[in-house]
């Protein structure tokens, strides 16, 4: 089964970018590979004459950006979030580099699901926390010797292997079920978090990896919409019902 990629479903996502200079650069690399949709995560600089001047004939995609305090709002509806890494971080997600992980996109956004492409600050990158928010980790195949890719270049390259995707034939997934997008599935871990904490399995003033290891989980998984109504109407029944009043970490769990 084949489906149509459509630009229009892919979001570029700058989480708190520190140069203004690097904001219109990415809004140019957006437009030269047929993107339009730049989300920014609390800009230190912005709007700027900068990032006007640096953004040239895509003067749209700047003054079109959607402006967000957090990049849960900025990924909101979107199912699949490929977050830019340089390194390999603890508890992540298996990664994938840039050209497999954009054929992935592509098969989610060939569905009709908004997918997003997430940068970070050009000093030190996406936070752990941030990370853990999206499903998956992308690296650029650059030279082991030197890494670090400016900004703007970044998104140049992810939006080329996504122009790319565009002109070939995209594989959509066999399953006709709507998958969850990511603040669905944040709204169901918080609903985790307030479940076990009332077992006393979670103690929130120790928490240790154990929520970080579910967004591991649930990112490795893929959740379709009915799984994550599942999962909280389970843990609605066993709150309504008094199951988590009386549990405690029982011995085998491991210590996380």
């Amino acid at each position: 089964m084949s489906g149509t990629l459509s630009l229009n479903r892919f979001r570029v996502v700058l989480s708190h970018p520190s140069h203004p200079g690097n904001i219109g650069a990415a809004a140019r690399a957006m437009k030269t590979m047929g993107l339009s949709r730049l989300y920014l995560v609390n800009p230190k600089n912005y709007p700027d004459s900068e990032a006007t001047a640096r953004a040239s004939g895509a003067i749209d995609v700047l003054e079109n950006a959607v402006v967000c305090t957090t990049l849960g709002e900025a990924l909101a509806g979107v199912t699949l979030a490929a977050a830019l890494t340089s390194r390999r971080r603890e508890l992540a997600l298996p990664m994938q580099w840039a050209r497999e992980a954009v054929q992935t996109l592509a098969a989610s956004a060939a569905t009709e699901c908004d997918v997003a492409l997430v940068f970070g600050n050009e000093t030190y990158g996406l936070s752990n926390d941030e990370l853990s928010i999206c499903q998956l980790p992308v690296m650029i195949p650059a030279s082991p010797d030197y890494a670090s890719l400016n900004l703007g270049a970044a998104v140049q390259v992810m939006c080329y292997e996504v122009r790319l995707a565009s002109l070939e034939a995209v594989s959509a997934p066999s399953t006709e079920a709507r998958l969850a997008t990511v603040d669905e599935v944040e709204r169901m871990i918080a609903h985790f978090e307030q479940a076990m904490t009332a077992s006393g399995f979670y103690n929130p003033l120790n928490p240790k990896r154990l929520i970080a290891r579910l967004r591991r989980m649930f990112g490795r998984i893929r959740l379709e919409q009915d799984e994550v109504n599942i999962l909280r109407g389970m843990l609605g029944s066993f709150e309504s019902t008094g199951k988590f009043k009386h549990g405690s970490r029982q011995s085998g769990v491991p210590d996380l």
